[in-house]
Parts: structure tokens; sequence; C-alpha cells
């Protein structure tokens, strides 16, 4: 079952398993992948230590990787006419409106349209949405030691934006996947349940189901 999409984006909090589910979508579609790499940021460490002091140069280095990621996604090959990436470009503009001081933040918001403007967008994007408690289990599980400095107040923060950037967005196809405490790597009904939602046919617009 193939989605009638080209280009899918995947969406959501820290944990809430974007990646890993990108990597199975992109097997079993024979699709091309574009994955963040955001441990290879060298800021990223020192963001969660000291936010205040690397939030800029965190945030324009996301930017420019990001930038030059998904400008490749324009250019896919006749052989993989399905791309499936486990983040898309808008969330720069979310993180930098919960890290970034107001003149800051402006600024950012200039390169971000400049950068935006010449880049494919995803003609669905994904937002699995998880309640904050599995958030906070899911980060403590997987154990990264700079990811359990990151704030439960941060999150939300985050969360909310996440969901206002998505309720703003226009003329494309937005679905909001309540994950209702399922599993999508181990509950293999679930599975089936959320792959039937992305490859339903849709018009542009916003969506919300529950698993």
């Amino acid at each position: 079952m193939k989605p009638p999409y080209g280009y899918i984006a995947v969406e959501g909090l820290i944990g809430a398993g974007k990646t890993t589910l990108t990597k199975r979508l992109a097997a079993e579609w024979d699709a091309a992948i574009v994955l963040e790499e955001f441990e290879e940021n060298p800021f990223l460490p020192q963001f969660y230590q000291d936010p205040a002091r690397h939030a800029f140069t965190l945030e324009l280095s996301f930017l420019a990787q990001r930038y030059h990621q998904l400008k490749r996604v324009g250019e896919r090959s006749l052989f993989n006419p399905i791309t499936v990436a486990d983040y898309s470009i808008g969330k720069s503009l979310v993180f930098a409106g919960a890290t970034l001081p107001p003149d800051e933040h402006a600024l950012f918001r200039d390169l971000y349209a400049i950068m935006y403007s010449g880049l494919p967008r995803p003609e669905l994007l994904v937002y699995l949405h998880l309640p904050m408690s599995a958030v906070r289990e899911r980060i403590r599980t997987r154990g990264r030691s700079y990811e359990q400095q990151i704030s439960s107040e941060y999150l939300e923060q985050l969360q909310e934006r996440y969901l206002d950037h998505l309720r703003k967005l226009e003329g494309g196809r937005v679905l909001i996947v309540d994950l209702n405490g399922n599993d999508l790597l181990k509950d293999q009904q679930a599975y089936a349940r959320f792959l039937e939602h992305i490859t339903e046919v849709r018009g542009p617009g916003h969506y919300v189901v529950q698993l």
C-alpha cells in the first residue's frame, strides 16, 4: 500500500519515533529517505547546557543543514518517486520561536523566509502527537544524556508551537495523528491503521485522526 503523495514529512516532539518510523516507511515503499543529522551538530549539547548563549548559533546551523538536505528532495531520482523525511523545514521555525529572543527571532524569520521559498514543500505533513508523560518516558528510556536536562515546560512550549505552526500552514495537507498510547513500532494493528490514514487520498487541509 503506497501513498498517493511523492513527498511526505513526519514531525513530532523528541522521542515521538519519527526517525525509526521514517526508516520503516521508506523500506516498505522503496522510497528515498531524508534523515536529520542532529547528532552531528556540535552546538546541540552546548545548547542544552546554556540555551541563552548557544540558541541562535544552534538554530542557524540547523537551518543551513536542513536547507541543504531538503534542496535535494526536488532532485529525486526517477527510481525513487517517493521521498520520506523525518522532519520538515518548518521545524526550524518552531524551535526558533521557542528558543530565541524577539530581535534574533525576527532576523531568523527573515532568513527562513528567504531559504524556504526555494524548497519543495511536503505533499503530506504527518505530526505524531503524544501526551507529555509519554514524551518524558521515551526521552528517559533512550538515554541520551544531554536530553535528560530538557524541562517539561520547554517540551510543552514546543508542542504548543508545533500545533500552532501546523494550524497556520496553508495550501498543503497536514495530518495530526494522536497515537493514543500506541507504539507504532511494536503494535502491528496500530501500524496498519496508521498506514491506512497516511495513504488515504486527501485534498489540501488539516486533518486529525486517533489510532
